[in-house]
């Protein structure tokens, strides 16, 4: 596993957006672990997050790609801080862009977006927290699509949770690439979490004990990709 992961892994612990207990999703399944990106909040923990996602993306994507695409509103600083993180790390000037929940119809910037304009031929990158569901993409692709004649590139999420998406048979990232016919990619998986915090002490404790690897392993007999 690359270093840069093990240190995102302990990131998304050290800033609890990555907690371990019991949970309830959206989804209505009962979890032992619960991402929420969210819990990103300071400049030091939004700099270092545009860094993780600038190396995962440069590692899976490389430098051929112009636009960043945040989704409304998780997606809008994912994508600004790692537009940031691209040019310092890579000094290559990529753009940003969003959508609105809402059109704005006044001032110079009226229109469905926030930031750069999508234009013809942009090779765009999407960028969103997790996906579970795929629903984002589901709202979004036809949006940025509709905006101007655009090649996507791919996603780039940060965690894959490695579970049966809305089909019942395949994780959400592969639904998404089967459906829209772009590739999909996480900084890290659930697997590589487990990997490199089972029985590994962090700062004096056990973050994954024999107990919870087992409430891992039960969750993922019930909801993992077969």
């Amino acid at each position: 596993m690359e270093s840069y992961k093990k240190e995102f892994i302990q990131f998304m612990v050290e800033s609890k957006v990555l907690k371990f207990g019991e949970f309830t999703l959206k989804s209505g399944r009962k979890s032992p672990f619960f991402m929420n990106a969210g819990g990103y909040v300071t400049g030091s923990q939004l700099k270092r997050l545009g860094e993780y996602y600038a190396k995962a993306i440069h590692d899976t994507y490389g430098d051929d790609f112009d636009v960043l695409f945040g989704p409304a509103y998780k997606g809008i600083p994912l994508a600004v801080v790692t537009a940031m993180a691209y040019s310092e790390l890579y000094g290559k000037e990529v753009r940003y862009c969003s959508d609105r929940k809402e059109e704005k119809d006044h001032g110079a910037d009226k229109g469905s977006f926030l930031g750069s304009k999508l234009q013809d031929g942009d090779r765009v990158i999407m960028i969103e927290d997790v996906t579970t569901s795929g629903k984002s993409m589901e709202e979004t692709v036809p949006k940025v699509k509709g905006a101007a004649d655009v090649d996507i590139v791919g996603l780039m999420v940060s965690l894959n949770r490695m579970e049966v998406g809305k089909g019942g048979k395949k994780c959400a990232l592969d639904e998404v690439k089967e459906l829209y016919g772009f590739d999909t990619a996480a900084i890290v998986t659930m697997e590589e979490v487990v990997e490199c915090l089972y029985n590994q002490g962090y700062h004096g404790e056990i973050i994954i004990d024999d107990t919870l690897k087992a409430a891992i392993d039960t969750y993922y007999e019930q909801y993992g990709v077969k």
